[in-house]
């Protein structure tokens, strides 16, 4: 039988040997020896210098550090309410001698008598405490109110969006409006394009089904969510054959406008009417059955039904020269433009913010709205044109454009449009494409 190395055989067993007595009375000795020696060391005092070797290093016990702590931040979102006072929206957070210091710094930077009703703003807190109050002016700028060592102040940030540029076109089957739609977009980029074009296109008479556009328009996103749109910096539209391009351009010192290829300004004296999308109920006419008094009169104004508030805007730079009401024209105003004319706006629901006699307006400014005072069987727009007191046909008048970008800035306008003119072209032959293999899709079918 093989052993393991690791057995060991009991104390009795005979494979173990047992100590002799001799080993045993010696070892028995030893062992009292170690006693004494260990009684006489534990007994006897020990010295100071040998206390102090063994005297303990004193262990300071680790202080543990208070948990890290997330601070919380939250923020509550609101518009304006009606009737509202900056008071009233950051009360709970400053005193009244504070919100009276704010006041009188806002003056200077935002007057908080400006703070309309329906704007958007934001409180943000810090662990229960004031952080910020920011109030959104409009879509391009907010004013902000924060806490500088204890003591608040207010300053004016631009608002951060993201910007993609993105090409977006469309063919007309009823409107502009609708054709908008279609795509998906939103009404406003509609207005947009109307504002653009409007010197050359009327977009009540003009369009055609079959008319086609497209433009290469900032989309800007905020927290991730679609915030409108930026700036149109190229765009085309094709009415009736006859393409008409506009690229955003800043001649020098001169406003942002927007010329054609040529670097002509789609800017005119005058626009081609007053309001962007209604219809015309009544032309110009020097003989016309009047729908009221039933007695035949000239009538050289252009009629635009639309509904009730439709914004209406001036054709053109001026002044208000007459604002008031009559029994026949209802709410009106009258602006005198340069060189002679003069262009009257009837039947007015009421005036927009600011609107005064006296005052200057600019082309395309909402001036007032649409409505039916006065003597009117409906909600429409009575629009009249003179020049040197003589009636004129809107809608024959040839307007003057305003200057063409400059000689000076030519070559700067060429380079900066030229990569917006090629993206146009792409974007227009794919769309042809597009739908040359759609219609023969159809006719395989």
């Amino acid at each position: 039988m093989s052993l393991n190395k690791d057995f060991h055989p009991p104390l009795n067993s005979p494979g173990r040997r047992q100590p002799s007595k001799v080993k045993k009375i010696i070892f028995g000795a030893l062992v009292m020896m170690g006693a004494g020696i260990l009684f006489f060391l534990v007994g006897s005092e020990p010295s100071a210098e040998l206390e102090a070797r063994e005297t303990p290093l004193a262990v300071t016990a680790p202080v543990s550090s208070p948990p890290l702590t997330k601070a919380v931040r939250e923020e509550f979102k609101a518009l304006v309410p009606t009737g509202s006072s900056i008071t009233a929206l950051i009360g709970d957070y400053f005193s009244l001698q504070e919100i009276d210091s704010l006041n009188r710094q806002s003056k200077e930077v935002y007057p908080f008598t400006k703070i309309c009703a329906g704007q958007p703003y934001r409180i943000v807190t810090i662990d229960n405490q004031f952080d910020s109050f920011i109030y959104e002016i409009d879509d391009e700028e907010q004013l902000i109110i924060r806490l500088d060592k204890d003591q608040p102040t207010l300053e004016l940030q631009p608002i951060e969006y993201e910007v993609v540029v993105e090409s977006v076109q469309g063919e007309i089957k009823t409107s502009l409006f609708e054709a908008i739609q279609e795509i998906g977009e939103k009404p406003e980029l509609a207005y947009i394009l109307a504002d653009i074009f409007g010197w050359d296109i009327n977009f009540i008479l003009d369009l055609r089904v079959g008319d086609r556009f497209q433009a290469l328009v900032q989309k800007r996103y905020r927290d991730g969510e679609p915030a409108g749109y930026g700036r149109v910096l190229a765009a085309e539209f094709i009415n009736q054959g006859e393409s008409f391009k506009a690229l955003r351009f800043k001649d020098g010192d001169q406003k942002v406008s927007f010329y054609n290829e040529k670097g002509e300004n789609l800017r005119k004296a005058f626009l081609k009417a007053p309001l962007s999308f209604t219809r015309i109920s009544s032309g110009y006419t020097m003989r016309r059955l009047h729908p009221i008094t039933k007695v035949w009169k000239a009538h050289p104004a252009i009629d635009y039904a639309a509904p009730i508030g439709t914004p209406v805007k001036t054709v053109g730079d001026g002044s208000i020269t007459r604002k008031g009401y009559g029994e026949g024209n209802g709410h009106f105003l009258e602006v005198t433009h340069s060189n002679g004319y003069k262009t009257m706006y009837l039947h007015l629901k009421g005036f927009a913010r600011g609107i005064a006699q006296g005052k200057r307006v600019h082309q395309g400014q909402i001036i007032g709205y649409v409505g039916s005072s006065g003597m009117s069987t409906g909600p429409h727009l009575d629009f009249r044109m003179t020049r040197h007191g003589k009636p004129v046909n809107p809608l024959k008048l040839k307007a003057p454009a305003a200057e063409a970008v400059s000689a000076e800035h030519m070559a700067e306008f060429k380079a900066l449009t030229a990569p917006l003119l090629a993206r146009l072209e792409e974007s227009y032959l794919q769309h042809t494409q597009l739908a040359q293999t759609e219609s023969n899709q159809k006719k395989a079918l």
